[in-house]
């Protein structure tokens, strides 16, 4: 099994459509939301987690481009330098997926798996230790 991010860009004609519905029913994937922007009859944004076998994942992003969605493959990674880190929290308040967060001893810490790579916690950490990391696919 592979899982893989993806960015899917809707135009506003295709955000009433049930899509996604077809990465499940048609090509056996599995999906999680981390973050949704879509309202019918404008344009949408969501950023999904799929899960399932890499020739299904790749039917399943082709069938979404022929059906007119951009989707972008989400590469990028944040790496947090946590000798450096303040503990601030400062990164915590715009985190929008709860990737980032302060535990029981104020400690800093960063769940990888949450992190949908918006890139907000970069411009609001004031230490500045953390950064994007770019990289293939795998």
């Amino acid at each position: 099994m592979k899982t893989t991010k993806l960015r899917l860009l809707f135009p506003s004609d295709l955000t009433a459509k049930p899509l996604t519905y077809h990465l499940v029913k048609d090509f056996d994937l599995v999906y999680n939301i981390f973050q949704a922007h879509i309202k019918p009859g404008m344009k949408g944004d969501l950023i999904i987690e799929v899960i399932g076998r890499e020739s299904n994942i790749e039917k399943g992003i082709n069938f979404l481009v022929e059906s007119g969605v951009i989707v972008e493959i989400l590469t990028k990674s944040i790496n947090l330098d946590e000798d450096g880190c303040v503990h601030c929290g400062a990164c915590t308040a715009v985190c929008p997926s709860g990737a980032l967060y302060l535990d029981k001893d104020a400690k800093l810490c960063f769940d990888n798996s949450k992190c949908i790579v918006c890139e907000l916690c970069v411009e609001a950490c004031p230490a500045r230790v953390i950064k994007v990391n770019f990289s293939e696919n795998s």
